[in-house]
């Protein structure tokens, strides 16, 4: 009797567990990495934006109590606990935190660039603890987690995955890695242009390039996952309201007394789904957009992400032979 290779034709299907968009959040994460426990996969594939949105300072204020400011509301802190509460709830919004005293406060008031610098600093810092956090939970397993950028994410703090070097943690960024004997995946981080102006958006055309460069080194597309950030175009994993650029922060258009959706995605992508026929493409970006659509033959899915609520939303795909044979969506 034949001994068959895991994702092949003959043999056990290769599952993934796919995420995206925690956006810094702490507690999202670690579900992230118990997840391939939980749900009994063979890896962990990420699908970008791991930085948070948002820098609190915590600002000293008289004798041993702080102040801060989350939400549009003042917080006065006034003992360890409730410092400790305040950080955990942080930590699951993904926001980024650092103590000063007044004067220091007013050194980076209005100096977008040593804000930018600070941000940047606390952010390669956390993904340099989630790194070595997913190498310690992964240890002695074959699992492995692939970590990449999306758009929201800067090069900054992304250069934490080229410093990578342990067993468990792979750099996907913008590259093509093998995921088991029989397939690989190929993955981008970008985005097309959005109302917020984010550090890595591209144009359609742009992400269009990245892509064919990267499929210029895969023999057969038909064994490859899609790990591509930003959704196809009108493909109903794209669906968001509208928003109005020209004001700061962008707000609803209503038109007839209801917001306007329309599909943010890019033709680019789309277009490579229907050309190439992966196995499957995995995508993230627009957070409630939680789907499914096919191209041909291939499976295109969106888990959707309530990051901010600490809630894990994920999805498990088994795929065998160059071909999706099974998905499930979660939340948990």
């Amino acid at each position: 009797m034949p001994f068959w290779k895991k994702g092949s034709p003959g043999g056990e299907p290769t599952r993934i567990f796919y995420a995206c968009d925690i956006h810094g959040s702490e507690p999202t994460y670690r579900k992230f990495l118990n997840a391939a426990k939980f749900y009994d996969v063979d890896a962990l594939v990420f699908g970008g934006d791991l930085m948070g949105k948002l820098l609190i300072p915590i600002v000293r204020d008289t004798g041993s109590t702080w102040r801060a400011r989350l939400q549009a509301q003042n917080h006065h802190i006034t003992s360890p606990e409730q410092m400790t509460e305040f950080k955990e709830k942080l930590d699951t919004l993904g926001f980024y935190s650092f103590e000063c005293d007044a004067e220091e406060y007013q050194w980076y008031e209005g100096h977008q660039d040593r804000i930018d610098d600070k941000f940047d600093e606390l952010a390669k810092a956390k993904l340099v603890d989630w790194i070595e956090l997913a190498e310690r939970r992964l240890a002695g397993s074959d699992v492995r987690v692939y970590l990449c950028g999306g758009n929201d994410d800067t090069d900054a703090v992304l250069s934490a995955l080229d410093d990578v070097s342990g067993d468990r943690v792979v750099n996907c960024e913008n590259r093509v890695v093998p995921i088991d004997d029989e397939h690989v995946m190929a993955t981008v981080g970008y985005s097309t242009p959005t109302p917020w102006d984010t550090p890595r958006e591209r144009t359609d055309e742009e992400i269009g390039k990245v892509i064919e460069v990267l499929m210029a080194e895969i023999d057969d597309p038909s064994r490859t996952v899609f790990n591509f950030h930003c959704p196809p175009l009108d493909s109903g994993l794209d669906t968001c309201m509208k928003l109005d650029a020209s004001v700061w922060p962008p707000k609803p258009i209503i038109e007839n007394g209801q917001p306007v959706y329309y599909g943010a995605g890019a033709q680019s992508v789309a277009d490579a789904l229907e050309r190439y026929q992966p196995a499957v493409g995995v995508h993230g970006h627009i957070h409630e957009s939680r789907g499914i659509t096919k191209y041909g033959r291939t499976p295109a899915l969106n888990p959707g992400s309530e990051y901010g609520e600490g809630v894990l939303r994920g999805l498990i795909v088994a795929i065998r032979g160059g071909e999706a044979v099974g998905h499930q969506f979660t939340s948990g």
